[in-house]
């Protein structure tokens, strides 16, 4: 009997939003980071559309006491995935409360410590994930006002969605308390806990616009938030609705899985966009500032059904972002943007066969092709009507769920445009129009530089010198440049010299980034010049430079240390490593090789963030500076929350493996690991 409720339960749900319309949530939750664990008290208030006997909340891993239904107790059960509140449900207006207890397997991270001060705890919810630490809903289509109070350590600041309602201390913890007004998709729920300062501005419409950064990271705070006030302005003012929700938050976190993402008033991003001005030239946050941004519109008011209308929200991002630079840095970025991501398209299409609507769609396609095939329509329908139908379809589908035949609906009332041809050729093929675009892109003038440029890339270099070399001169954009020196990358040098001399003489930074990168044998004529790219504001320049230069010439390698001996570069410490692991490698260099070396591993160690972390043992690795402490760190790894750093540990570990002496190494140091790191090794040396 059992199973068949279980059975019953489970098709019913599939259609519970025609039985109930669940409209908010108030919860209360503490946090124990000793534990990892999450506690909480929650109440929904709902109306029964029909009658019904079972009602579903998803859940997983989570224990429950004090389960009622409008103050009184019902019977209810738990598979581990979802609680099922059993009572036959009649039509009207119902609360239902419990009390929870879960330790999150995922979706809520730890990251640092409280013991070595830099804690923090921070969620990712995208998609369907909230309900490993707020019993909520994986169903996108359900959308629910959140108020959150959250009960934490006094000496931490607590971030979550919507307005700070007030703050109350009680016996060392403070109770946060967040209210929202409008409803969202419980995957947008999120949870920010860091020591952070933060500095407010507000919007041209009276938005509160909160900036948080670690107190380290003062100094670098205008140039991480660079452009925020006048994206956020811009966007608003382009899409033509106003901003849906009372503020706007934006945190960066460490080890964050993504560069970013668009909670309903708060953006969570990656701290390696935590720059100061050196840093911004090659990495900087007014990219994902935007997209995360436009989601705000996209994604959290009106949000897609499901995964076949995904491009609604990141193609639309995408193209919004892209704006918005286009209004920060002109036309010319937002074409070669635009022209850059044909070119990816273009390569993708030989063997990307899965079209845009369609959830198994790549990022390729959702993002950048999404975005494309907005500016395709936009260019087609001009940009007057393309604003007016955006504008209606968001007014018209605010707090709810969308298709892609929604937005077309509203192009419909103001154009005869073929959207039946464009849904085709855009939508439902994996093919790319590779012409279409041209014919649009084409438009400005450093792309048809550059379409030239990319045309001629078979041609002996006799036959277009003279081209370059008067492209080179001229004002044109960057990009054009960059292709015309990564053009040279296999010509001789004395056939390439007066043009790479040429590119740096431009004193752009990325143009003569682009030589340095090319340049990987230094010609000893050009020693000179080359030495001058260790002076250019740019970190990554300086990087590349630094380590071509002293393994091309052995005689000047004290020299070049001397000079680099306190760069750091950004907060990844991506030219500190290199020094150390460059001094560690040069025999004759008279430094202290034991502290130097211990200094290389603790970077390597969880005291610091996965970026800095894989800086230190990719140098570590490539230098064969490798002891147990540097093999212990690389398996901590592959338990880091951040996927691309846990990869990186298991690829590195498989390919010590191979290695017998490493082998033995790893097996000696498994005694001295944790449970999880236990496993992921024993794993590894099993395959």
């Amino acid at each position: 009997m059992k199973y068949l409720f279980l059975l019953i339960s489970t098709i019913t749900f599939a259609q519970q939003t025609k039985f109930v319309d669940f409209k908010s949530v108030s919860g209360q939750v503490t946090i124990n980071p000793e534990e990892k664990s999450v506690s909480g008290a929650v109440r929904y208030w709902f109306d029964v559309l029909k009658p019904i006997d079972t009602i579903k909340i998803d859940a997983q891993n989570m224990t429950f006491s004090k389960v009622e239904r409008n103050e009184k107790k019902i019977q209810f059960t738990t598979n581990g995935k979802q609680l099922f509140l059993i009572y036959p449900f009649k039509k009207g207006k119902n609360t239902i409360s419990f009390e929870y207890k879960v330790i999150p397997k995922q979706t809520l991270y730890y990251v640092g410590s409280e013991a070595t001060n830099n804690l923090q705890i921070w969620t990712q919810g995208q998609g369907k994930y909230t309900c490993n630490w707020f019993p909520s809903f994986d169903d996108v289509n359900e959308k629910i006002i959140f108020n959150l109070k959250v009960v934490f350590d006094s000496k931490y600041q607590v971030i979550s969605n919507g307005v700070l309602q007030n703050k109350e201390e009680h016996n060392n913890s403070t109770y946060w308390k967040y209210t929202m007004q409008k409803p969202m998709s419980s995957y947008l729920l999120m949870l920010a806990i860091g020591k952070f300062n933060k500095k407010t501005e507000y919007s041209k419409s009276g938005i509160p616009l909160e900036m948080y950064y670690e107190p380290k990271d003062s100094v670098k705070f205008e140039p991480t938030f660079r452009f925020s006030k006048r994206i956020f302005d811009f966007l608003e003012k382009e899409i033509g609705v106003k901003y849906p929700w009372k503020i706007y938050k934006q945190i960066p976190v460490r080890d964050f899985l993504y560069a970013g993402m668009e909670n309903t008033s708060a953006t969570l991003f990656s701290s390696r966009y935590v720059v100061d001005s050196t840093g911004f030239e090659d990495r900087n946050y007014t990219n994902v500032n935007a997209h995360e941004l436009a989601h705000q519109w996209f994604g959290d008011l009106v949000t897609a059904e499901n995964g076949k209308n995904h491009w609604l929200q990141e193609g639309f991002a995408t193209y919004y972002a892209l704006l918005a630079e286009k209004e920060i840095c002109g036309d010319d970025y937002f074409y070669s943007k635009l022209y850059e991501y044909a070119q990816e398209l273009k390569q993708a299409s030989k063997t990307d066969t899965i079209p845009i609507l369609n959830p198994k769609a790549s990022s390729l396609s959702f993002y950048q092709k999404g975005a494309l095939a907005l500016h395709v329509l936009r260019e087609g329908i001009g940009e007057k009507k393309f604003k007016k139908a955006v504008r209606n379809y968001l007014k018209k589908h605010s707090f709810e769920s969308v298709n892609t035949q929604d937005f077309f609906a509203e192009i419909k009332k103001i154009s005869n445009y073929d959207l039946d041809n464009f849904s085709k050729v855009w939508l439902e093929s994996s093919d790319f129009n590779s012409q279409i675009i041209n014919d649009l892109l084409l438009k400005n003038k450093s792309i048809q530089t550059l379409s030239e440029i990319n045309e001629l890339r078979n041609k002996p270099l006799s036959e277009k010198v003279e081209f370059f070399a008067e492209t080179l001169h001229s004002d044109v954009y960057f990009s054009v440049k960059d292709a015309i020196v990564y053009q040279l990358k296999n010509e001789s040098f004395e056939d390439s010299k007066v043009l790479l001399i040429l590119a740096l003489e431009t004193g752009n930074v990325q143009v003569r980034q682009a030589v340095a990168s090319i340049l990987t044998k230094i010609p000893k004529e050009f020693r000179t010049q080359y030495e001058s790219l260790l002076n250019d504001k740019s970190y990554q320049t300086q990087e590349i430079a630094l380590y071509n230069l002293w393994n091309n010439f052995p005689e000047h390698r004290i020299e070049y240390l001397d000079k680099s001996k306190n760069w750091i570069g950004f907060n990844d410490f991506n030219l500190r490593t290199l020094w150390l692991s460059l001094a560690l490698s040069t025999p004759s260099y008279l430094v202290n090789k034991e502290i130097l070396t211990q200094e290389l591993i603790d970077y390597s160690s969880p005291n610091f963030e996965a970026t800095t972390r894989q800086n230190a043992l990719e140098k570590l690795i490539a230098f064969h500076l490798i002891n147990n402490a540097v093999l212990k760190n690389l398996v901590n790894a592959t338990t880091n929350p951040m996927w691309q750093f846990s990869k990186f540990g298991r690829d590195n570990i498989r390919a010590l493996l191979k290695n017998q002496e490493m082998r033995v190494s790893f097996q000696q140091i498994l005694l001295n690991l944790d449970e999880k790191e236990k496993f992921q090794l024993n794993r590894l040396l099993k395959e």
